[in-house]
């Protein structure tokens, strides 16, 4: 008699989605302490603030420097109003906000980081853990949450956080939906050229944008 196991299909990648600038995009340099490029700021606005079966929300905007205690104090935060916001009836709430961390590079941690501040993280956590349950609280199990980074420095290596980041953001609650990845470049003729937004580093010509949701209802 043979004994016969389960199978189990591992989870497929998710696929990585491309946003590259039109020849109408002159200004694609983040303007400092931004990560991404107002074109590609535009694009968040369009495809995420109003989503299908949803009514407009506005879109809130962070810049984060650094994860030190008191982190929150610190963080420059730029509302950007939803196309119809004031339109909700008296006495209902609206749609939570959209929010949109741009995370320095000098910000994000190293390879070999521990990002849980205690043996329960929470909201109370500094460092990134923190960041994500205190963000998970304020989206309240229905919003968006997206962050965009972009390789950092190490000892003359690129490092690439986002693999901490997500597993930092899953701890919190949050469901990680898609990977987009913005091309730092300009439209010349028939093609793009490369406009690296740290002249230190001319090989990081991208940024990526990760976008994770709250919705505790669905798998």
């Amino acid at each position: 008699m043979t004994e016969s196991h389960p199978r189990t299909t591992p989870r497929p990648p998710l696929p990585i989605t491309l946003w590259l600038p039109t020849p109408e995009d002159l200004a694609t340099l983040p303007v400092p302490p931004a990560v991404l490029p107002n074109w590609a700021l535009d694009k968040v606005r369009t495809e995420f603030t109003s989503r299908p079966g949803r009514p407009p929300t506005s879109l809130l905007r962070l810049s984060i420097n650094d994860t030190d205690p008191g982190m929150d104090a610190r963080i420059p935060c730029t509302a950007h109003p939803g196309d119809r916001d004031g339109d909700t009836a008296p006495g209902t709430t609206g749609p939570s906000p959209v929010i949109l961390a741009e995370l320095h590079p000098d910000s994000l941690p190293a390879p070999d980081a521990t990002l849980t501040g205690s043996a329960m993280p929470g909201a109370l956590d500094d460092g990134w853990s923190g960041f994500f349950h205190r963000a998970h609280r304020l989206l309240d199990g229905d919003g968006l949450l997206l962050v965009a980074a972009r390789q950092r420095r190490d000892h003359d290596q690129l490092r690439d956080p986002l693999g901490l980041l997500i597993a930092t953001a899953r701890t919190a609650g949050f469901r990680y939906l898609q990977h987009i990845v913005v091309i730092h470049a300009h439209a010349d003729g028939d093609h793009l050229t490369p406009t690296p937004p740290d002249p230190d580093i001319p090989e990081v010509v991208h940024s990526d944008l990760l976008v994770l949701d709250t919705a505790r209802s669905r798998p």
